[in-house]
């Protein structure tokens, strides 16, 4: 249709959004359906967090703010980069949006013109490269692979990097692939970006405090001052402290940057939520007790899902660093057929017949720039996730 911007045509909507909307509404119709799509904790939102938002709604806080955050809140996000990072920012360098996608938006159409090029490493979350199209820039895909654990090598960032780069989107522990960089990883891809003075760096830091075993994280301008001028450090309370529906996603960097987002927000959404900003204060500032056994029970699922996906014969089922998810590679099972007739010729067939046959909705692994896989989310109960293995293996066994 005409009457509708051209830009439309250069994205496409988000498939994890999709998939978890497709099972809905299978549930709806009365499949019986277990919903591994979508990147939720199942946990709720914990009590002094709910209690700091009632708060505000019986003190009246309930009035428009500042487009990009109160003070009270800038000020908590200060305190947890030097907290948790050891990095200083003062709350004139911090941006707090509705979510961390709108951070991430912001900061893109703040900053691209036509032509600029964003290296993004595969796999990726979905909204990355859509997002640098909407805002009239190139993606760039740098492919990392299951050999390098997912993750990008040096030579591979330095071969992506052009002189009309003008952003590395790096996200660690990731969405899909729960991979994560040690300190060394995350050194080499930084001497890299000191040789290219014109490359900004954007985090995306949203699984932070979701990392198992002796995976510690740590976030670029960490590991290398030299780059904390043109590095925008993101995350957000969605995922630790379950508060997806609450929408807050922060960033801090450059003045002349969080300017520039906050003019792009006056003039789009104006405030986050009030109320979802003064619970995020109490999010930062309050106890932080609750991580802990929470990520006791995301190893605790994440071994269960990888113990039994790893007994498939033709997967393989790296094991996560962080976040909540696995990302198994189905390359041994292209070319078979399902057992109700479905020739598996990709990933996304795969998980469509997974969907329709056995009722196990994932998210198929083109989505996030690298094939033949599929991410599964194990931020649900154990049972569910016991089911709904069970339920993979016995398709997979099907397959001839």
């Amino acid at each position: 249709m005409s009457f509708l911007s051209k830009t439309l045509s250069r994205v496409k909507p988000s498939p994890t959004i999709a998939v978890s909307a497709k099972a809905r509404d299978l549930k709806a119709a009365g499949r019986d359906v277990i919903g591994l799509g979508a990147g939720e904790p199942d946990f709720d939102t914990p009590q002094n967090i709910k209690d700091a938002a009632v708060a505000a709604i019986a003190a009246g806080k309930t009035k428009y703010t500042a487009p990009d955050g109160i003070i009270e809140l800038k000020e908590a996000i200060c305190a947890k980069f030097k907290r948790d990072n050891g990095l200083a920012y003062t709350p004139a360098q911090v941006s707090v949006g509705t979510g961390g996608k709108q951070i991430l938006y912001n900061a893109l159409m703040a900053t691209l013109n036509p032509g600029d090029e964003v290296v993004i490493p595969a796999p990726y979350w979905v909204s990355y490269p859509d997002m640098v199209l909407l805002a009239g820039g190139e993606p760039v895909i740098a492919q990392a692979s299951l050999q390098t654990g997912f993750k990008l090598t040096p030579d591979q960032l330095e071969e992506a990097i052009t002189p009309k780069t003008k952003w590395l989107i790096f996200n660690s522990p990731s969405n899909p692939t729960g991979a994560g960089y040690s300190r060394a990883e995350l050194k080499a891809l930084t001497d890299v970006l000191m040789r290219h003075p014109h490359v900004w760096v954007m985090t995306d830091d949203m699984y932070e405090h979701l990392a198992y075993d002796d995976f510690e994280f740590c976030t670029p301008a960490q590991v290398e001052p030299a780059l904390y001028e043109r590095t925008l450090t993101c995350n957000g309370v969605s995922k630790a402290y379950a508060m997806t529906g609450w929408r807050i996603g922060y960033a801090a960097g450059p003045e002349v940057l969080i300017a520039a987002m906050r003019k792009i927000q006056s003039q789009s959404t104006s405030n986050p939520c009030t109320i979802s900003q003064w619970a995020a204060v109490e999010a930062l500032n309050g106890t932080q007790d609750f991580l802990a056994p929470n990520n006791v029970v995301f190893k605790r699922r994440r071994d269960l899902v990888v113990s039994m996906l790893s007994q498939i014969p033709d997967m393989i089922c790296p094991v996560p660093d962080g976040a909540f998810y696995v990302y198994p590679s189905i390359a041994g099972m292209i070319g078979k057929t399902s057992p109700a007739g479905t020739l598996i010729t990709d990933d996304e067939v795969f998980a469509t017949a997974l969907l329709e046959e056995v009722g196990v909705a994932v998210v198929f692994g083109a989505a996030f720039g690298l094939s033949p896989n599929f991410r599964i989310s194990y931020a649900t109960s154990d049972e569910a996730l016991k089911e709904a293995c069970t339920r993979i293996q016995r398709f997979c066994a099907g397959l001839r």
